[in-house]
């Protein structure tokens, strides 16, 4: 249900915590978040 309410879909909204420990797993599985550039943020994964 965290995750779940971390992408926006369910109540209440996940503590400040648990969005960072989300971002922390996804940063450390290769997960690279990036910042909007015109077309909005988005992702991609890490390369080698």
């Amino acid at each position: 249900m965290t995750i779940k309410r971390a992408e926006g879909s369910g109540k209440p909204t996940p503590s400040v915590d648990a969005v960072e420990t989300i971002r922390k797993a996804l940063e450390a599985a290769g997960v690279v978040f990036l910042s909007e550039n015109g077309n909005g943020p988005g992702v991609a994964l890490r390369k080698g």
